[in-house]
């Protein structure tokens, strides 16, 4: 049968049921959780998709002029025709750009099964219409109310009739007639004009507060004349004692047709807000890139021993957040982005002790040893799939808990297509521009609208997300003031678009430049997406600073890193050294606390001497060596071992020096021997008291060994980064796609295909009602189908596997031997074997 010829379906299955496969994938890929699990047929799969959770999140996806497009049908009679719909959208005055953005937002919801039937039948599924239309309990976003037959249903047939004659036109013989007379006047523009022309000056301001809603209006038990018009001709009609509502035709003829006051047929722009040389872009975005790797690693470091404690109800206790802002140098909401993305990358966790603290993970080791560019990628990448968001913290959850890094609830599933969606935007824009933060947050509410509403007026999700992505984008090194960088583009499998002219000093504001509206993918599949990391980290390193293998040595026993080192300087250094600034060049002071740090650490003086001189383009200061020399001749000659604790020492005035020192009284020192004192304190308090006299012990094992104090660093068990959240049933991929599809038409054809009893008697041959399985008995069955063998037919039949679970399939049957029919079954589309004591029954397919 030729498309013009196929008769209006008369469902949404049948409906389905014209679709081609390329269409019915278009749907299951809009709407996933339609394919979970695989509907057996496609009477299955209208029923699930016009469920009201399915519906609902098809509704949330859908932008802003298509979902104005099913309000606009849900205002509409059911059903309504293509030009009907296109009245209410267009208006009277039949907009021009509204006209021509209709076909496509018309084309998203029939093609997301949300609407059904040709153009001179179009339905909104039921579920929908529920959802959209108006009502006294949940207005309707067109602000229209009840029509006039919904607002008279419950009016007695005098006071209809009244109404009727009120407004001028002939009284009938029922009430029903009556309101289809007053709702023909309604929708007539000419007659209505007519009719309110003669209407009190009053009366027009009252039609003009309710036209475009909420259509309820409150009225004393004696109204004015000026209402008493209005009431007398229905164009008020009374819903409940003291309330009037504006009737939904009466509402369109004085809004010239519109269901919504302002159309939205095209997408908000994304407005530039300033034009940079693309050069600088990426320089800085590296710039930040690389501050974000140190910023990681020092987060890190400070927890290599053992981080943080884990609260009881899970994540970072406030003040450990705020200690961590310290130790990185940044305010607490930056500092729980860092904690966070290192969590999502799987860099720290858990250890799960009975002590629970956090701590880095073995793969935070194996991070390390990466180049630059790649630890970059595995942290941007983590980042734009994570569901958690940093944001919230601080905040509180539905129960009036505080929201703490690292903890229970931060997880927002709209997260990470968020930001796909505002990185998307920002490459839709000339190379090296920056965009209009609140033209992206527009655009963003235009494409999800229902997502975005916020009944108390407070900024919504999706926006705050969209702000957070900007501000974390930046400190990453997504973006470089603002602008998209070259290797982001290449992070998010964008192609580049055309450059923008930049000003002459590269900075400044351009000129108006051009929007692209064009859209690239909102994701990409783990495979394309490690290649997209992998090109971006490519085209990062060469931007990213060289790591040097030299220091600058002063007088001032400080010493300066020009730009970032090497990790065995850095680390040597970090020890020998405390770092006193950073930014751009890292300055390091030399104590005589820290070169005590690294001699404990087992390094000699010659060590460190020719230490300094191999990485210093600068000679050695003098004094850096003097202080050096006389750290490593006091330290060691005190030793404190195990007794409870004791002090050996050779030379017995040093021992004198100390037991009449008042600072000792504490220790409670006694001379065991002119080289040996005795203390009550265990060894590591004798050290730090020691030391706090200014004194330079050295801790020794029992065998009299030095004991070299290097920290110990703490890992976690092997741990996996935190799964993000989905949001919904994830889309499906092609080859799951081709393989519902056609499992569904052929459990589609087993249920709709025409059979024929087996015998010409009814009973255990006759058709089965209301989709159960065929009976027949096992002769009937092995008779039929060896027939079907000689004459190459199909059968319907019914089959239980071993599990229990009852089928229809089509089969075409190839051999029948040994209690086993092989058959081709159009159900699986595939050649199967069935033993015949599982087959319920067996029918003939009907000719045609």
């Amino acid at each position: 049968m030729s498309q013009a010829a196929r008769p209006a379906p008369r469902s949404l299955a049948e409906a389905l049921r014209a679709r081609d496969d390329a269409s019915l994938s278009a749907l299951l890929r809009s709407r996933p959780d339609l394919i979970t699990p695989v509907p057996t047929d496609l009477t299955q799969l209208a029923t699930r998709a016009g469920t009201r959770a399915s519906v609902l999140r098809a509704l949330e996806r859908l932008d802003r002029f298509a979902l104005q497009t099913a309000e606009a049908l849900a205002v509409a009679p059911d059903p309504a025709s293509y030009d009907t719909l296109l009245g209410l959208m267009a208006g009277d005055a039949r907009d021009a750009t509204v006209a021509g953005a209709l076909p496509r937002a018309l084309g998203t919801l029939r093609e997301q099964a949300l609407v059904w039937g040709d153009d001179e039948r179009l339905r909104l599924v039921r579920t929908a219409r529920e959802l959209l239309a108006p009502s006294a309990q949940h207005p309707s976003p067109t602000g229209l109310g009840p029509t006039v037959q919904e607002a008279t249903s419950g009016m007695s047939p005098g006071r209809v009739q009244e109404i009727v004659t009120t407004a001028g036109l002939p009284s009938t013989h029922d009430a029903v007639s009556a309101v289809a007379a007053l709702t023909a006047l309604f929708t007539h523009r000419g007659k209505m004009a007519k009719l309110l022309a003669g209407a009190p000056a009053g009366s027009h301001e009252v039609l003009a507060r309710l036209v475009w809603g909420p259509p309820y209006g409150q009225v004393t038990p004696e109204p004015a004349a000026h209402l008493r018009w209005l009431l007398d001709r229905g164009l008020l009609l009374p819903t409940a004692p003291g309330t009037v509502v504006l009737p939904r035709e009466v509402a369109l003829h004085l809004r010239e047709g519109l269901a919504h006051r302002t159309p939205e047929p095209l997408p908000p722009a994304v407005e530039p807000a300033a034009a940079h040389n693309p050069q600088v872009v990426d320089a800085t975005a590296a710039g930040q890139a690389y501050t974000a790797l140190a910023t990681v690693e020092e987060l890190l470091k400070d927890w290599d021993e053992g981080g943080p404690a884990v609260l009881r109800a899970g994540g970072l206790s406030v003040r450990d957040l705020k200690r961590t802002a310290v130790a990185l140098d940044v305010a607490e909401p930056v500092a729980a982005f860092w904690v966070e993305l290192a969590y999502a990358a799987g860099l720290i966790a858990s250890d799960g002790e009975a002590d629970e603290r956090y701590a880095a993970t073995p793969a935070y080791d194996e991070w390390l040893e990466r180049p630059a560019a790649e630890r970059w990628g595995r942290l941007a990448e983590a980042w734009l799939a994570a569901t958690r968001t940093p944001g919230l913290v601080g905040g509180r959850d539905a129960k009036d808990r505080t929201l703490s890094a690292l903890g229970p609830g931060l997880d927002r599933s709209a997260a990470p297509e968020v930001r796909h969606r505002v990185l998307t935007l920002l490459a839709g824009l000339p190379t090296g521009t920056a965009a209009d933060t609140e033209s992206v947050l527009a655009r963003l509410r235009w494409e999800r609208p229902l997502r975005g509403r916020q009944p108390d007026g407070a900024e919504d999700l999706r926006s705050r997300l969209a702000r957070w992505t900007l501000a974390e984008a930046e400190q990453l090194g997504i973006t470089g003031r603002g602008a998209l960088s070259a290797h982001a583009r290449a992070l998010l499998g964008a192609p580049a678009p055309a450059a923008a002219v930049p000003p002459r000093d590269g900075s400044g504001p351009g000129a108006k430049l051009p929007v692209h509206h064009h859209h690239t993918p909102a994701s990409l599949s783990p495979l394309e997406q490690t290649t997209a990391t992998a090109a971006a980290a490519r085209i990062l390193a060469p931007l990213l600073p060289e790591p040097l293998d030299h220091v600058l040595l002063q007088a001032d026993l400080t010493a300066v890193a020009p730009g970032p080192l090497r990790r065995p300087l850095a680390d040597t250094l970090g020890v020998l050294a405390d770092v006193e600034s950073k930014g751009g060049a890292t300055v390091y002071r030399f104590t005589p606390g820290s070169v005590r740090r690294a001699l404990d650490a087992g390094r000699s003086a010659a060590d460190l001497h020719a230490f300094l001189t191999e990485h210093s383009r600068t000679p050695v200061p003098q004094p850096l060596a003097y202080l050096i020399d006389d750290v490593a001749r006091k330290h060691g000659r005190l030793r404190v071992g195990a007794a409870s604790a004791y002090v050996r020492c050779d030379d017995d005035a040093l021992l004198n020096e100390i037991l009449a020192d008042k600072r000792a009284a504490a220790l409670r020192l006694r001379r065991l021997a002119p080289t040996v004192l005795a203390a009550q304190s265990d060894p590591a308090t004798l050290l730090e008291g020691l030391r706090a006299m200014g004194f330079a012990p050295a801790a020794e094992s029992a065998e009299g060994d030095v004991l070299i104090a290097r920290a110990h660093a703490h890992r976690t068990p092997p741990r996996t980064a935190p799964e993000p959240v989905p949001d919904g049933p994830p889309p499906p991929d092609a080859t799951l796609l081709t393989a519902a599809i056609r499992a569904i038409r052929a459990g589609d054809l087993a249920a709709t295909t025409p059979r024929k009893p087996v015998g010409e008697s009814a009973g255990a041959g006759a058709l089965p009602t209301g989709g159960e399985l065929p009976r027949t008995s096992a002769a009937e069955t092995l008779a039929t189908m060896q027939a079907a063998v000689l004459t190459g037919g199909s059968l319907w039949i019914g089959y239980v596997n071993a599990e229990g679970s009852a089928s229809q399939r089509v089969i075409a049957p190839v051999r029948v031997e040994g209690g086993f029919v092989t058959a081709y079954d159009h159900t699986a589309d595939e050649v199967r074997t069935y033993p015949l004591h599982r087959i319920t029954g067996v029918a003939e397919l009907a000719e045609d």
